[in-house]
């Protein structure tokens, strides 16, 4: 059976991520086209050029085309919020009312079918703004059992799931913090690895020290677990240069960085993924995007989307803060939000527009990508294909 195509036509501005069509890094092409036959992009040009014979055409009128945003970082399997913990920062007020505890208890009392519904709501949510790949975590269950059926339940969402067992330290064990990491690393894993392909720990104070951190990372490297790391985000410390030493795919937050591990990002393959919506959240300082662009580390952004620090979906929200408050430029937070992601998830087949990579596409209601930055706040992605099926 032959594959269903599709030519997009009359595409204004269209960002392939192709270095190759005008030697940036967005590889932007005007009065574009593109066709998709099946899951793939099968072929870009300009639109005068563009093949006959697709079984759909789309007018896309002159407005922008983007590839699909890639959120490499997001906590989507939870229960409750954290209403009157935002309520109390935002006010000024301290808050004591148990902080992640207090979403740890609502996930493990929630079902099954409601953490799922849950996924999918923030998964359709996502998908309207322009997301068409969200890794999840694990992390708000801190049982074995718990923790299982959260990876069980975001694997059915996506297929970049995450063990985070290393959230925080369990209440249970709050005063045998070397029996919780024990646990992590063995009943833990054993019932959670088959159902991950990465190993993420929260290296931080007040969570795990380098050490807990080394020893967590390495116990799910051994069982085939690529790693990830929450590293630098409150405070300096060992987060970025244990993710580095280990080969992890990314660091992430890295809002407190000494010139070491400026340098250490810079010169290594993992990639600095920075979540704006969590300073944004907490009134906390940015990280400074300009600094690691400068020294040549790879950049992502995305989201954090979580109850307690960032509970935020928009991956264009986070665009427009990047640039606003981290000294991004429109085009390297796109490019960030898009190549970054996949970059972090080591993934070469999305996050760009080009012939055999899956085809993700938004199409936004605005003639340029910049205006993902000079209208925050306005829902601009009109349409969105992801894997060659128009979604939105």
């Amino acid at each position: 059976m032959s594959r269903r195509s599709t030519l997009l036509t009359n595409i204004g501005s269209l960002v392939t991520n192709d270095p190759a069509v005008d030697g940036s890094p967005l590889g932007l092409l005007t009065d574009a086209a593109v066709v998709v036959e099946g899951d793939r992009v099968a072929w870009v040009g300009a639109a005068r050029s563009a093949p006959e014979g697709t079984d759909e055409a789309v007018d896309a009128g002159g407005r922008a085309v983007v590839p699909g945003f890639v959120d490499s970082h997001a906590h989507l399997v939870f229960a409750g919020d954290r209403t009157a913990e935002f309520n109390a920062r935002m006010s000024g007020r301290a808050y004591t009312a148990g902080g992640i505890r207090t979403t740890v208890a609502a996930t493990r009392a929630a079902t099954d079918a409601e953490l799922d519904a849950n996924v999918a709501r923030f998964v359709r949510e996502a998908l309207r703004q322009g997301t068409t790949v969200l890794e999840c975590k694990s992390g708000y269950g801190l049982t074995v059992e718990d923790e299982a059926r959260a990876l069980r339940v975001a694997g059915r969402h996506t297929d970049e799931v995450t063990y985070l067992g290393a959230h925080v330290v369990a209440p249970e064990y709050a005063d045998d913090p070397a029996g919780y990491v024990d646990l992590v690393t063995g009943p833990m894993l054993d019932a959670c690895a088959p159902h991950a392909r990465w190993v993420d720990v929260f290296c931080e104070r007040g969570a795990f020290d380098g050490d807990q951190a080394r020893a967590v990372l390495a116990a799910g490297a051994a069982r085939g677990l690529v790693p990830r790391v929450h590293a630098n985000q409150l405070t300096e410390g060992p987060g970025v240069q244990l993710a580095v030493e280990l080969g992890a795919a990314s660091a992430d937050h890295c809002t407190h960085l000494g010139d070491a591990d400026v340098t250490a990002l810079a010169s290594s393959d993992t990639v600095a993924t920075l979540l704006p919506g969590a300073e944004f959240s907490t009134r906390a300082v940015y990280p400074d995007a300009r600094r690691l662009l400068d020294a040549g580390a790879t950049v992502a952004l995305s989201t954090d989307c979580n109850p307690g620090s960032s509970f935020t979906t928009s991956v264009p929200f986070c665009i427009a803060v990047a640039v606003r408050e981290m000294g991004m430029t429109p085009d390297e937070a796109l490019w960030a939000a898009t190549a970054g992601g996949a970059a972090a998830l080591r993934r070469t087949d999305v996050g760009r527009v080009a012939v055999g990579a899956r085809a993700d596409l938004a199409l936004l209601d605005a003639p340029s990508h910049v205006h993902l930055a000079y209208r925050p706040g306005v829902p601009l992605v009109s349409a969105v294909w992801r894997a060659g099926v128009r979604e939105v």
